[in-house]
């Protein structure tokens, strides 16, 4: 059976949801994915549906001419260890530009966020996508096992080490010294903490991101574009008391609702990408830096 988006009732989605961020586990994952099995649907192929399909979602192949790429690492500040990172930025630039961190969701460096990474390139910016698992072994390969390696670090340890990434693109050759991160899902955490940790932050765009305690709002100086899809109860419940929070304080921000848009839309590889709400939401996260970073 040829499975499309429309196929699938939200309820689906909402426990594919509670699955990718560990609060349920794939045993019971598959169970309760029994019950949508109807229909001519089976639980193999509704699992074959939701999993990402990293082959051939590529937008941004790692080797087009248009940008250069590769591998660096850095310092990281537990442990004397090393972070890995893709570093991206346009062929042939002759000046200076923006920098982005690109934060990855809560399963490591995957295909997707490198290609977040080289689309930020091409875009016209230095783009550096760190791999908070470095200090386990790095990406693993698959999503499942990403997950897993993560819930072993600790949040706030992962959070130092993409401080640290900033401060290793604000003094990269090729970065104009202005420095902005864009985070997706725990990333989305992340540009927000980044936010309140760093006084010097030129931009941040969570999306679908957990937000700060109320009382850290206050340190926040740096502008925010924030994404939220509609049906993403989970994580926009925390929204009006952020909202409250950045009012009272008189923060620059703009928050943007993408109607039907499920937790993760700007994800190409899973069905729960939404293709109109990810391209406008690009194009303002794009236009965002283009006005802070330049």
């Amino acid at each position: 059976m040829d499975l499309k988006k429309e196929d699938i009732r939200q309820e689906v989605f909402d426990l594919y949801d509670d699955y990718a961020h560990n609060r349920i586990n794939r045993r019971d994952f598959v169970q309760k994915l029994s019950l949508y099995a109807v229909g001519g649907l089976t639980v193999s192929s509704l699992m074959s549906f939701l999993m990402p399909d990293y082959k051939s979602r590529v937008q941004i192949p790692a080797d087009d001419v248009r940008i250069k790429s590769a591998y660096i690492t850095y310092k990281s500040p537990k442990g004397g260890g090393t972070i890995k990172a893709l570093r991206c930025e346009p062929a042939n630039t002759k000046q200076k530009l923006g920098g982005i961190v690109v934060v990855h969701e809560n399963r490591g460096l995957n295909p997707y966020i490198e290609d977040v990474a080289r689309r930020a390139a091409l875009a016209g910016f230095v783009a550096l996508a760190p791999d908070a698992l470095t200090p386990l072994g790095g990406y693993p390969g698959t999503d499942d096992e990403g997950r897993a390696l993560q819930a072993k670090r600790d949040r706030n340890e992962m959070l130092e080490d993409f401080i640290a990434a900033y401060d290793y693109l604000k003094n990269d050759a090729g970065c104009n010294g202005k420095v902005g991160v864009v985070g997706f899902c725990f990333g989305g955490w992340i540009a927000n903490m980044m936010a309140v940790r760093i006084s010097t932050l030129n931009a941040a765009v969570p999306f679908y991101g957990g937000q700060p305690a109320d009382e850290d709002v206050a340190k926040i100086n740096a502008p925010l574009l924030i994404h939220y899809g509609e049906l993403d109860k989970r994580v926009n419940e925390g929204w009006p008391a952020y909202e409250a929070a950045l009012k009272a304080q008189h923060k620059t921000y703009t928050m943007y609702m993408y109607p039907n848009a499920n937790h993760g839309f700007h994800n190409d590889t899973t069905p729960r990408y939404d293709k109109e709400a990810a391209t406008l939401a690009w194009k303002r996260t794009i236009d965002f830096f283009e006005k802070y970073l330049s």
